[in-house]
């Protein structure tokens, strides 16, 4: 999501990139904070946790069919 954010000109203003030496721990520790806020932000929707909650229980088909592919002419003895 942040991605089609930042392609298509989100609404908050992007911050210049800082290398890793101009970061100090007070830095870093905005950064994180405004990392899950916006993690809380996303993650606050009722579908999407119901989502959560219940993706465990996700039902998937039975695999079908075995290991031999149609190109396989190793067996075709």
């Amino acid at each position: 999501m942040s991605f089609l954010r930042r392609l298509l000109g989100g609404s908050r203003p992007e911050q210049p990139a800082a290398d890793a030496a101009d970061l100090t721990p007070l830095d870093e520790a905005a950064y994180e904070r405004e990392l899950l806020l916006d993690e809380s932000r996303r993650l606050d929707d009722d579908l999407i946790q119901r989502q959560m909650r219940f993706a465990d229980r996700s039902w998937t088909p039975p695999a079908q069919g075995g290991t031999r592919r149609a190109d396989d002419t190793a067996d075709a003895e």
